[in-house]
């Protein structure tokens, strides 16, 4: 098996935390898969991943105080391998661990995810726990210099034999769970080790050949960012997807600021090899942070976030509440023509970045089609225009050298009317904030 035989299109699917937090249950995993399988599935949306803390018992409980609860009460086998918390899985109970709730997600013709922190737990550390089928202990393997600056839970591993044979062991045991998703975090970048000696590095590579030796295709991402550009090749040598951003929610700074990463990265993805703008914050988020509440973003903020993850072809993570989508985030998440520009032919390109404006280009080498975005990144309503000689498109300005006197058409994607252009531009009206984007005929 090579690493890019699947996922040869960014992965789409739902993932628990933006809702959640550390608190996702069974049952409700098992209500966001229904839905997906629903009313998501066929427009390509695939994968359902549990993320932080599965293993955690008592997790929110002190969420006044700590988002990871140190020396918490944590489920962990005589190996030294967290397995999710009885309490919320019931049916992982005696040694099953994922593989019911992976199955019923497969038995809805969808994809099972987890999220899992770098290294070996502390826990098994302190009690000597035995590597499965080794004579080394967790304490041998465990590298106490290096930690997680924000979650209390484990040491990176040792970069030897010992080290590889813990990350064997773990990947062995999810794959016989039936994972096909692994979100490993404290992994792409750390605000601690800003050297080369950070274990990150080398424990993706020993994260890619455990993965490797199980024979099972699953999608290997790495978080949080923003990663380093001048680290692509590693990424890509060893993961499926690398966030090139620290965690994003519904901030407006936050979005305007993909623009300029986007287009550090837009020649880094390709089949199997993802640079990841992170989750999507639409519908109902924060449960779990401590109250429920509605997306900050705006409907134009919302459709200027899915065309750039769109354009640029971003993995797609919707981190709400699937069982409470309202009509205009189900249709954000279910237009044909915007998931269209994802596909393994297709490739996107920012044409210009201003501090008030940007245009991108997302063509498909295949049948050439070709769309056009329009964004205003200003505070106010704009008129924006693209020369169809800045399009670097040479057949479609040879079409149309007689530029006034023909009219080029288009097709809204978002509005889904028929558009016209005419002087050899492509112009419109876009909402502060929005985006207009056309595929071009």
């Amino acid at each position: 098996m090579s690493k890019n035989d699947f996922a040869v299109t960014p992965p789409m699917g739902w993932n628990s935390y933006d809702y959640y937090d550390t608190t996702v249950t069974e049952a409700e995993v098992r209500a966001n898969a229904d839905y997906m399988a629903e009313n998501l599935k066929e427009y390509g949306w695939e994968y359902v991943v549990v993320d932080i803390e599965w293993y955690s018992n008592d997790a929110g409980t002190q969420r006044d105080k700590h988002q990871y609860i140190p020396f918490g009460d944590t489920a962990m086998d005589e190996w030294g391998r967290f397995i999710p918390s009885p309490v919320r899985f019931p049916s992982s109970v005696d040694g099953q661990g994922f593989k019911p709730l992976a199955d019923y997600v497969h038995s809805l013709g969808l994809k099972f995810g987890i999220h899992i922190m770098r290294g070996i737990p502390r826990k098994a550390a302190e009690q000597h726990c035995k590597v499965m089928g080794t004579d080394w202990t967790a304490d041998m393997i465990a590298d106490p210099s290096s930690i997680c600056g924000w979650n209390p839970d484990m040491y990176g591993v040792r970069n030897n034999q010992a080290g590889q044979a813990y990350y064997d062991s773990i990947i062995s045991m999810y794959a016989d769970w039936g994972v096909d998703f692994i979100k490993c975090d404290d992994i792409c970048d750390s605000w601690m080790y800003r050297h080369d000696g950070f274990n990150g590095w080398f424990e993706t590579e020993m994260l890619h050949k455990a993965i490797m030796k199980t024979g099972r295709n699953i999608v290997l991402s790495l978080s949080p960012g923003p990663a380093h550009i001048d680290r692509a090749w590693k990424y890509c040598d060893n993961a499926n997807m690398w966030r090139i951003t620290d965690d994003f929610w519904d901030n407006w700074d936050l979005l305007k600021n993909m623009f300029w990463r986007c287009e550090m990265w837009q020649d880094h993805v390709k089949k199997g090899c993802y640079p990841d703008c992170d989750m999507l914050p639409v519908g109902k988020l924060g449960r779990g942070f401590g109250k429920e509440r509605p997306t900050n973003f705006t409907k134009d903020e919302q459709m200027t976030m899915m065309t750039l993850w769109c354009m640029f072809r971003s993995p797609l993570m919707v981190g709400a509440e699937l069982t409470k989508l309202d009509d205009f985030t189900l249709s954000l998440l279910t237009n044909k023509d915007m998931l269209g520009l994802m596909g393994e032919k297709c490739k996107g390109t920012q044409l210009v970045r201003t501090n008030r404006f940007a245009v991108w280009k997302n063509k498909n080498s295949e049948t050439g089609k070709i769309c056009v975005a329009l964004f205003n990144l200003s505070d106010e309503d704009m008129d924006l225009e693209i020369a169809l000689d800045d399009l670097e498109e040479k057949d479609l300005v040879k079409e149309n050298e007689v530029l006034k006197e023909k009219v080029l058409t288009g097709f809204d994607i978002w509005s889904k009317e028929e558009a016209q252009f005419a002087a050899g531009k492509i112009n419109a009206s876009v909402n502060k904030h929005g985006v207009r984007a056309f595929y071009i005929n």
